[in-house]
């Protein structure tokens, strides 16, 4: 009976014991997952605050996008206002053409011929020409520019009033009808302001610019 009795209590011991282990097994357990979910949650929480945040820190900065204003633009087409050297006063002509290409139009009013019918056209009229004459493409000679740019379209109209003049100035009077007026109705067609003719070439150019403020870009008007 007594070693039955002893045989009972360490069963019971044992038993005990086994019981508390377990119990403490399951709290420790227990503490883990807690503190594995309190892990998952303060690192959900990061990365949602992250995830959050990421936006505002990958957005650009806005910029401001500037476009190039197309009124101040120099044309592709332009027109020279140009005076040379000549045996006497000088002569004034212009040349036009396109900016990208070296070839230019010269249009001016000359006598036709030498001396002889330059001395008579202070008298009376003589035949012109208005195309190049000589030095006209001589930058030696020159002593005065003012160039003016113009959009295609625009262009296309002033070279045509070029041609149209040319056509209709059969004759030239040192007076009346001479080089620095034919320029300056081209200069007037423009709608630019337009100085005395009765300057030397030279003159008559650099006035040209000065009383047009050296603009550099013409734009005609709908009645032009």
């Amino acid at each position: 009976m007594l070693g039955g009795f002893t045989l009972a209590v360490l069963l019971q011991c044992e038993i005990q014991s086994a019981s508390a282990h377990e119990t403490d097994v399951r709290a420790g357990s227990e503490r883990f997952t807690s503190q594995r979910r309190d892990v998952h949650k303060r690192t959900a929480n990061a990365n949602a605050l992250v995830s959050g945040e990421a936006p505002l820190e990958s957005k650009p900065a806005p910029q401001s996008v500037r476009k190039p204003g197309s009124g101040s633009a120099k044309g592709p087409y332009y027109v020279d206002f140009r005076a040379r050297t000549a045996a006497s006063w000088g002569h004034a002509f212009v040349w036009f053409g396109k900016t990208s290409e070296r070839a230019v139009e010269v249009a001016g009013l000359t006598p036709a011929g030498d001396t002889l019918p330059y001395v008579i056209g202070h008298l009376m009229w003589v035949p012109s020409e208005t195309g190049a004459s000589y030095g006209d493409l001589d930058p030696q000679y020159l002593t005065a520019s003012y160039r003016v740019y113009l959009n295609e379209p625009d262009a296309k109209r002033v070279f045509a009033y070029i041609k149209k003049l040319q056509a209709s100035s059969p004759v030239w009077n040192a007076e009346i009808s001479n080089c620095t007026s034919f320029i300056g109705s081209i200069a007037d067609f423009m709608g630019l302001k337009v100085p005395l003719r009765w300057q030397r070439p030279e003159d008559y150019v650099n006035r040209l610019k000065a009383i047009n403020g050296g603009r550099q870009v013409v734009e005609l008007s709908s009645t032009q």
